[in-house]
Formats: C-alpha cells, sequence, structure tokens
C-alpha cells in the first residue's frame, strides 16, 4: 500500500472557515488593532484626511475670483454680507464704513503690530502655518470644541473676502484650501494689502483707514505706536471690544503685543 508522505498543504496556511474565508476571530482581532492604532493617532489621521481633501480641492477650486484680486479691490465681501443680514434679522440697517488705502499710506507701526499678533511668520509660510495648525487640531480633540485659533492672516483674509464666520469643519478645510491658492496667486504685500483694508473693527467699521478715523480721529499713515498696538489687540474680537477703551483685555492684549514688537526691534 503506498503511503501519501507529503505534507498537508492546509497544515501551513491560515485556518479557514468552510466559504474559504479567515475566521471571524481572526477579522475582528485585527479590527480591533486598527481601532486601538487610530485612536492613539487622531492627530495624524485628522491630518491625513484634511491633506486628502485639500489636495483634491486644490486642484478643482476655480481661481477667478482669486485672479481679479491681483489688480481689483472687492467691493464687498462675504463678511460685510453675513454682518448685513444678521442686522436685518434684528430689523436694523448696517451701514458699512470703508476707505480703501494702499499700503504704503498705512502706519509701519500699525503693520508691524498686526503682523506680530496674527501671524508673525507671515513672511515665512506658504498661507498656512502648519505648526500651529496640528496644535489648533490637538487642543481641539483635547476640548472637544474650537478651543484654539491658529489661523494665519493668508486665511483670515480668505475667510472675510469669500466664506463665513462659522466654525463648521468644511468651511475651515475651504479656508484653508484659498489661502493656498491665494499666496501662489497674490505677493505678500498684496494681501497684507488686501487684509488690512478688509478686516472687520467694529460694528460696519472695516479697514484701518476707516477704523483710524473712527477711533483715533486720524489716518492710518499718522497712528501712533500706541494707537497701533491698540487697533491689533482688538482684531480677535473686534466686536466685544474697543481700541480707544483701557479694559483689561485690551491692556493685556497691547502689552503682549508691544513686547513683542520690541523685541523684533520695533
Amino acid at each position: 500500500m503506498v503511503v501519501d508522505t507529503e505534507p498537508d498543504a492546509s497544515a501551513n496556511s491560515p485556518i479557514q472557515d468552510a466559504s474559504g474565508s479567515e475566521p471571524t476571530s481572526r477579522k475582528q482581532g485585527r479590527a480591533y488593532e486598527l481601532f486601538a492604532w487610530s485612536k492613539k493617532h487622531k492627530v495624524i489621521i485628522v491630518l491625513a484626511t484634511v491633506f486628502i481633501f485639500c489636495l483634491f480641492e486644490y486642484f478643482t477650486l476655480p481661481n477667478d475670483g482669486l485672479l481679479k484680486l491681483r489688480k481689483t479691490n472687492p467691493a464687498r465681501t462675504a463678511l460685510m454680507e453675513q454682518r448685513i443680514e444678521e442686522a436685518k434679522s434684528q430689523g436694523k440697517t448696517l451701514k458699512i464704513h470703508r476707505t480703501w488705502i494702499p499700503l504704503s499710506q498705512i502706519s509701519p507701526f500699525l503693520i508691524h503690530a498686526v503682523i506680530v499678533s496674527e501671524d508673525g511668520t507671515f513672511y515665512e509660510h506658504d498661507g498656512v502655518d502648519w505648526y500651529e495648525m496640528k496644535e489648533s487640531v490637538q487642543k481641539d480633540i483635547e476640548k472637544g470644541r474650537a478651543a484654539r485659533g491658529g489661523s494665519t492672516i493668508t486665511q483670515q483674509l480668505a475667510k472675510n473676502l469669500f466664506l463665513s464666520t462659522s466654525k463648521d469643519p468644511l468651511r475651515k478645510l475651504k479656508e484653508l484650501i484659498i489661502a493656498l491658492r491665494m499666496e501662489n496667486i497674490l505677493s505678500k504685500e498684496r494681501i497684507l494689502e488686501l487684509y488690512l483694508n478688509e478686516i472687520e473693527w467694529g460694528s460696519g467699521i472695516y479697514g484701518i483707514e476707516a477704523a483710524a478715523r473712527k477711533y483715533f480721529g486720524t489716518s492710518a499713515a499718522d497712528l501712533t505706536r500706541d494707537q497701533a498696538v491698540r487697533l491689533a489687540a482688538v482684531i480677535p474680537s473686534p466686536l466685544k471690544h474697543q481700541p480707544n477703551q483701557d479694559s483689561r483685555y485690551v491692556q493685556r492684549r497691547a502689552e503682549i503685543i508691544s513686547l513683542r514688537m520690541a523685541a523684533r526691534g520695533y
């Protein structure tokens, strides 16, 4: 009688069920390992998802609106329209105060104060401060809400021009994509000029010229160092605080900005 001495091929192969697939227990084990890894690396997953989404949107985003900004100043921004609608819902009429001026006519004190206050690496990044973004995502995950800001001047401009003040994650992603595009199309000087002429500085007050006239009775070109620091101090919360008032908030932020300017030799 001939005895089959060949090893059983199934002895060294993974155990399979009747259907020829992996047992459910092994599938569950791998699923658990994947879940444990993803739970431990939340930030990496979030950033990877953001990167993939942004990469797709980056190459499909229309450029017409951004290309026009090279030489044309926007008549109205998305933020202005949002504030007008908010006023209407309360039965009020919001009058927009804004006087456009070139960057060359804005006090250097104001320019430096805004940069150190809002975006210290403005001239170094590509529209997004990736380190600050990572820190913001980490903090938001820990708090379970939007707890930390991290938007650059370019991102803030993208939000003001085309989006809204919503903290919706999709809006934040669009903001990031537009900012990256903006940096490829516009110069840093043009971005800064647009930002300083469009930023909200109070109810119906937009741009540095209108703000300087409103709060200090002077032109943007003649702002003093102290006035510039105070104006920069209220940028995060312009509807709650006014630069010409000595609130604890304004004083504390003004002191921090002044120290940062001094450290940079301004």
